[in-house]
């Protein structure tokens, strides 16, 4: 019998209202493009047995209108949630870069030990991540799941998958409404593909 989901898919949410800045925990909703970015990244696919999503609207809103057009069932799990920012949440990225461009520099290169004012450390995401993670393929095993969430999300279980540092976080890009597919295997997981829409 299987014991593990045979894929779990990745997709990360489109562009928010607003463009692009540090949006952590504040939850702003789905642009326009966003909204086109996430339909185009799963055009023609439909053959998810149940969907997991951020509590963010910028996930759930999206997660709710697929699964309402496929006929699967939604689970928010809040968990799932983005990195918390702290005093950059609401900020662009030249804002903070600008501000304090010594805390933005050592944050990119070392996000373990430079957590934003405020903010979430990182030990502690990777840690919430990682238990998230094992809940979900333990629970849905056997099952194809498309898991809605962040780019800090993602990248944490990138780092999983692929054994990587936790320095590294930042070496994979995540873009807006980018779809990864893992594939689940007793032996070790594998990353089989990540595409942009």
């Amino acid at each position: 019998m299987t014991t593990t989901p045979h894929f779990i898919d990745l997709l990360r949410h489109g562009q928010p209202a607003g463009g692009d800045r540090f949006r952590g925990v504040q939850d702003d909703p789905l642009s326009e493009t966003g909204w086109q970015q996430m339909r185009e990244s799963v055009h023609g696919m439909s053959d998810w047995d149940v969907v997991v999503t951020s509590p963010l609207r910028r996930c759930a809103d999206f997660a709710a209108e697929l699964s309402e057009r496929l006929g699967l069932t939604v689970e928010t799990e809040p968990r799932l949630a983005e990195l918390a920012f702290g005093e950059w949440e609401g900020k662009s990225y030249d804002e903070v870069k600008q501000a304090d461009p010594a805390a933005w520099q050592a944050f990119f290169e070392d996000p373990i030990n430079n957590t934003p004012p405020g903010g979430e450390n990182m030990t502690d995401f990777c840690e919430r991540i990682d238990a998230v993670w094992d809940a979900l393929v333990e629970r849905l095993a056997g099952k194809h799941v498309l898991v809605v969430s962040h780019g800090a999300v993602m990248r944490v279980i990138y780092r999983r998958i692929l054994n990587m540092p936790m320095s590294s976080l930042f070496s994979i890009e995540v873009p807006y409404a980018s779809l990864t597919r893992i594939r689940r295997h007793p032996e070790g997981d594998r990353l089989v593909f990540h595409r942009s829409p």
